[in-house]
């Protein structure tokens, strides 16, 4: 049998619900996980994002997929997640090995003697070390980097500044584990937002 998206997704799904609701219950923090998380303004989609006290992304391939796109997204992935796990079926693992950096998790899916999903660490995840802190300031939204500027007292001639020019304020004035930590409680804050919702990352 092959694997396919949205078989790995739901299995996926179910472990990390199970890891945040532990998470949620020892930490007394937020926690959430998003499906087809925008990077770079929508340049790029992970499958999914857990956010809670870092960014951990998930990118599946599955057997029915090919691993074609894989080097351009990885680029972008690496300028923003604390951690990223590419999830992928029996069929590229050995590509997969040879493709991604050697911090980034594998995760294997395949299906067992009864026919059910095992999802299996083959490599955990590292920290990045590779992040940009623009690129971190742009999942943000125009009117959220604003108001962190005002927060910090730093928006004074910014006000009217297109969002780029903001971006780059924020990388200049926070380091990246405190750039990270303003970027995810705004995530938090915005309404409406659910994990069972695609959200749009690139609005603003």
């Amino acid at each position: 049998m092959t694997t396919n998206d949205k078989i790995i997704r739901t299995f996926l799904r179910i472990v990390l619900e199970k890891e945040l609701e532990q998470y949620k219950t020892e930490k007394k923090l937020p926690a959430e996980i998003f499906e087809e998380f925008g990077v770079s303004h929508g340049t790029a989609r992970i499958d999914i994002a857990v956010i809670n006290g870092i960014m951990h992304g998930y990118e599946i391939k599955s057997d029915r997929d090919t691993l074609i796109r894989l080097s351009d997204q990885m680029d972008i992935y690496n300028s923003v997640f604390d951690q990223i796990t590419l999830v992928v079926g029996k069929s590229h693992l050995y590509d997969a090995i040879n493709i991604v950096p050697d911090w980034w998790g594998i995760m294997i899916a395949k299906f067992d003697a009864e026919e059910s999903i095992v999802l299996q660490y083959i490599r955990e995840p590292k920290d990045n070390k590779e992040q940009d802190s623009v690129e971190i300031a742009r999942l943000l939204w125009r009117e959220e980097a604003l108001e962190i500027l005002e927060k910090t007292g730093e928006a004074r001639g910014f006000r009217s500044k297109p969002r780029d020019v903001i971006y780059e304020k924020l990388s200049t004035i926070f380091d990246q584990q405190n750039l990270g930590k303003e970027v995810r409680e705004a995530l938090f804050s915005r309404r409406d937002w659910r994990s069972d919702v695609l959200p749009v990352l690139n609005g603003g």
